[in-house]
């Protein structure tokens, strides 16, 4: 064992406590970005009482299909006193947080590295399960407590930052959607007297294809003719192609980033719109949309579309939001928009002047968004650069 390291086993033991009271009722999930989520399961009919119940400061993992997914879902619970969780997942504790900080213990955890090293473990074919005492022979670094403050202090401020930048893009994109809602959804944009226009009596007239009245003048088109579709473009590239030609350049997917490669097909700001998947649509039968800009590759699960003057690939986004299209879902084992289907959505179509008066007050809330964004990507690889130093915090204490 090398100097310093420990074996986790050695740190965590085992918790197996029961809702036999069935006191706790808040169900939470694990995702492999090791956080605790929302459980979506049915437990309609389920008997609670058999349910784990996690408390503040324990550890929740699965141990099962960590090589199908290339990471061990595990997470430390902070955000509630107590919990339930499937009696699937094991549930676990420090022993000594004299010796061993929680917080400290989930860094360790969060680095890619461990994700390397559970999946290189994981055995029983193509998903492989991690076994529990392969898990529990697992080293890391264990410094003194004084030492895994300090570490723990200075990640806590990173990952502070970067949900507070997470926080205001969510602000942004809810002022921007509001403004959308307010001029071209209550019709309430800014007549020539600067007054609300349909407060003021603007008037209206009925459209018979969205079944309500809408300004009069305004018509309605189909997203085919508001902006270009570049779909033809994309090329999917398999996950061993992707590894031979590893890089900085974004692969999107459906939705999301799930690679980086040496090489890109666009460059600039366009939006996603997912063409297949369980998420394609959202509860209310929105479309899934990602916006993006830059250069980057895209696989044949997403659409590409990007506005056509005066309409433009904000205005699209915002405009989408407010579109139901769950009746352009085909295939029910992989539900699916195509490209005809997207194209015929119904959007509304307002004179140009205003789009313009529109897109100047948009403008910059979206190049903000793009700002933040960029500063949050560089934060997050400062974390991640802290996550690397601790294999290294036995060298640095030697030093000192």
């Amino acid at each position: 064992m090398r100097s310093n390291y420990k074996r986790i086993g050695d740190y965590i033991e085992l918790v197996d406590e029961r809702n036999k009271e069935l006191k706790v009722e808040l169900l939470l999930g694990l995702s492999i970005s090791k956080q605790f989520i929302p459980s979506v399961a049915n437990t309609v009919g389920t008997n609670m009482k058999n349910y784990k119940i996690i408390k503040k400061g324990q550890f929740a993992c699965s141990i099962m299909q960590v090589r199908r997914d290339g990471k061990m879902p595990l997470a430390l619970l902070q955000d509630f006193d107590e919990a339930l969780i499937s009696q699937a997942y094991p549930v676990f504790r420090v022993i000594g947080e004299n010796k061993l900080l929680p917080e400290y213990l989930m860094m360790w955890f969060s680095r890619s590295e461990f994700d390397r090293q559970a999946t290189f473990h994981a055995v029983g074919g193509v998903r492989g399960s991690l076994d529990w005492d392969d898990f529990l022979d697992f080293e890391l670094p264990i410094p003194s407590i004084d030492k895994q403050q300090k570490i723990v202090n200075e990640y806590s401020t990173i990952t502070n930052r970067i949900a507070l930048n997470e926080q205001l893009n969510q602000k942004l994109e809810e002022t921007a959607q509001t403004l959308y809602k307010h001029w071209f959804v209550d019709f309430e944009f800014p007549n020539k007297e600067c007054k609300s226009y349909k407060s003021s009596g603007g008037e209206m007239v009925y459209n018979e294809e969205l079944d309500k009245e809408i300004p009069k003048g305004w018509e309605i088109d189909t997203l085919d003719n508001l902006c270009y579709c570049l779909d033809n473009l994309r090329k999917p590239l398999s996950g061993d192609e992707r590894k031979k030609i590893p890089g900085d350049f974004p692969y999107y997917g459906a939705m999301s980033i799930i690679d980086y490669i040496n090489d890109f097909i666009y460059d600039g700001v366009y939006l996603l719109v997912s063409e297949d998947g369980a998420n394609v649509v959202d509860e209310r039968g929105r479309p899934a949309t990602q916006y993006i800009w830059g250069k980057f590759w895209l696989n044949n699960h997403a659409h590409i579309i990007k506005g056509k003057e005066p309409y433009t690939t904000e205005y699209l986004k915002l405009a989408l939001f407010y579109v139901n299209a769950g009746h352009l879902v085909t295939g029910a084992a992989q539900p699916k928009i195509n490209q005809k289907n997207l194209m015929s959505i119904n959007l509304i179509k307002s004179n140009k002047s205003l789009l313009y008066d529109f897109n100047e007050l948009i403008q910059p809330i979206f190049r903000k968004i793009i700002s933040c964004t960029e500063k949050t990507k560089l934060i997050k690889e400062m974390k991640e650069i802290l996550l690397s130093k601790m294999t290294r915090v036995e060298v640095e204490e030697k030093i000192i």
